[in-house]
């Protein structure tokens, strides 16, 4: 039967290499052979074959010691040229083999000695219960070495951290190690570690070039499934600007079709031998779309702490702005033929663009750079990008020449961009919430987690009017918060007010309250015996007597186990844009 097997074998063999090109216009034939051509290596043709699964078998070992036969059956040229275009085909098969194989293999050798795996304990604070942690829990991230010995991972890897180890490659040893810098906007973060046993043959890696679409990576880490390090492959798909979904920001991403699972985060994505961004999170609902911050952002997160000593930021024009595609908007604010831009149709009051733009001006340039009507620039070979990531690759206090027509005239003006902070800050990690709690009244700054705390579908069952004041208003002046009662502590002095809370404070004592140390301070120093808090555009009304609130706080505060009746940073005193400028400044 052996023998059998390969004499068919032998048969097929003088067919595939004496008569396929005779017949190559026999469909029949061609049929035959491509179903033979799908047991060969390195061809991915028609997955179904007509051989008999014991040849099929045999063929399969055989093509392992006969690859230059089994080339034979994969041209399609004619038998004249057939030797040629053997010995082309065969270079560029094992380059090709090479190429495919080189980015995974190259990865593991870099990463053997740079990626390490990250275990982080962590504690989020309640903001319904601002005054007390949430369960501690334990999360497992990836890192890798860079220049200076510093770590680099996620943002959220490390986000509320209470302690951090790390553990390198071939290692049972975990480290103990430190965050020194944390960039929640960008997701990135820098640990340090001060073992040196730690950092005896680790090798850094070096951050690359933006990868072009279709450019082998190789993401290297510590997913779910396992305890040692994984390599996945994978190409670039699309280069552009993408939501990061830890800091609800809008930066420049690379899209792969590597598959990034839990605890891929932090690591790296290798091309070459360089790393070309950091895994960070993926596309739910799809399969093998994952997102890696590229080296632009990762190089402004690293020179921002190594000359400020700290995390600064991304920059911001302070402008929101409509697309101009269409022809008769365009003639109605005096665009000629040759003109693109968009429309500016609203402007933060805290930023440098208030003092200069108008609302329904025309941006036409950035810094040079036409701005087209969808508000995209030009980006590399044929690819373009939203004009806000030339933003926000500027450094604070940085200037930019913006070409604006107004009324028909073109004017240049010189905007300088720093780092805007929204009315209602999207997140707060690695802080305990601002609390005050005078006679029952529990006031908080309103902020996106608390919101967050109704559930994942927060934007439905949230309160309407806070979450709308959240997602559209602007600071008009800085330092500004809305102050709301988030909730009210039962007790006799506060009976018939149950029913406030969620609402925002306007004033007290007829002072506008500007945020929530500003309201502390009015009720701690107020000097008459009526206390009143006008609540929700002053349509609620709060009137208490001061010194028997001031009492019935002291019982409020010991029957609940409430430890202060204030947040401990409100008793420290702080100018934030006094610390960013003088960081500037350097």
């Amino acid at each position: 039967m052996l023998l059998r097997s390969f004499r068919t074998v032998e048969l097929l063999r003088r067919i595939s290499t004496s008569s396929v090109f005779r017949y190559r216009t026999s469909p029949s034939l061609l049929q035959r052979c491509n179903g033979f051509q799908s047991y060969l290596p390195h061809r991915v043709t028609t997955t179904e074959s007509p051989l008999p699964s014991h040849i099929s078998r045999f063929c399969s070992s055989q093509s392992a010691n006969s690859q230059n036969e089994n080339r034979h059956t994969t041209l399609s040229s004619p038998v004249s040229s057939r030797k040629v275009n053997n010995r082309k085909i065969s270079r560029r098969r094992k380059a090709g083999k090479s190429l495919s194989i080189s980015p995974a293999a190259d990865a593991v050798d870099l990463a053997l000695d740079s990626v390490v795996k990250i275990f982080t304990v962590s504690t989020s604070p309640s903001y319904f219960l601002p005054w007390q942690n949430k369960s501690q829990r334990e999360s497992m991230g990836s890192g890798f070495v860079i220049s200076g010995r510093k770590i680099i991972t996620n943002a959220h890897v490390v986000a509320d951290h209470s302690f951090v180890l790390v553990r390198k490659h071939g290692s049972s040893i975990k480290h103990r190690a430190e965050v020194q810098a944390v960039g929640h906007e960008c997701d990135l973060a820098i640990l340090v570690v001060d073992s040196e046993v730690f950092w005896e043959g680790m090798n850094a890696l070096e951050l690359g070039d933006i990868p072009f679409l279709q450019e082998a990576v190789a993401v290297v880490g510590y997913p779910q499934g396992g305890d040692n390090i994984s390599v996945t492959k994978g190409v670039v798909s699309r280069v552009e600007p993408t939501q990061y979904v830890h800091g609800a920001t809008q930066l420049m991403a690379i899209q792969i079709d590597a598959a990034i699972n839990p605890g891929n985060s932090g690591g790296p994505a290798i091309m070459g031998n360089k790393v070309a961004g950091v895994a960070f999170q993926n596309l739910s609902g799809a399969e093998n779309i994952g997102y890696i911050i590229p080296t632009p952002v990762i190089k402004h997160f690293i020179n921002g702490v190594e000359e400020c000593g700290k995390y600064i930021g991304f920059c911001s024009m302070g402008v929101s702005c409509q697309p101009m595609e269409n022809g008769e908007l365009r003639s109605g604010f005096q665009m000629s033929s040759e003109m693109t831009g968009v429309l500016v149709s609203k402007i933060n009051p805290l930023s440098d663009a208030h003092k200069i733009l108008k609302k329904d001006d025309v941006l036409l340039a950035f810094d040079g750079v036409p701005i087209a009507n969808d508000g995209t620039v030009p980006f590399r070979n044929r690819e373009r990008i939203t004009f806000d990531h030339l933003v926000s690759m500027k450094k604070p206090d940085e200037t930019a020449l913006v070409k604006v027509l107004r009324e028909g005239k073109e004017h240049e003006f010189s905007i300088t961009l720093r780092p805007l902070q929204p009315l209602v800050p999207v997140h707060q990690f690695d802080q305990l919430p601002s609390y005050y709690i005078f006679a029952g009244f529990v006031f908080v700054p309103l902020t996106q987690p608390y919101l967050h705390e109704y559930g994942e579908d927060w934007y439905n069952t949230s309160p309407r009017t806070l979450c709308h004041r959240a997602l559209k208003d602007l600071p008009k002046k800085a330092g500004q918060q809305l102050v709301i009662v988030s909730q009210v502590l039962m007790d006799d002095i506060n009976t018939g007010y149950e029913r406030l809370a969620e609402l925002q404070v306007n004033k007290v004592n007829g002072v506008e309250v500007n945020n929530l140390r500003h309201l502390c301070q009015l009720i701690e120093n107020c000097n008459t015996e009526k206390l009143r808090i006008d609540l929700d555009d002053e349509s609620r009304v709060i009137v208490l007597n001061y010194q028997s609130a001031k009492i019935a706080t002291s019982l409020i505060l010991k029957r609940h186990r409430i430890a202060s009746a204030i947040s401990s940073d409100l008793l420290i005193e702080q100018n934030p844009e006094t610390e960013l400028a003088s960081c500037s400044a350097v």
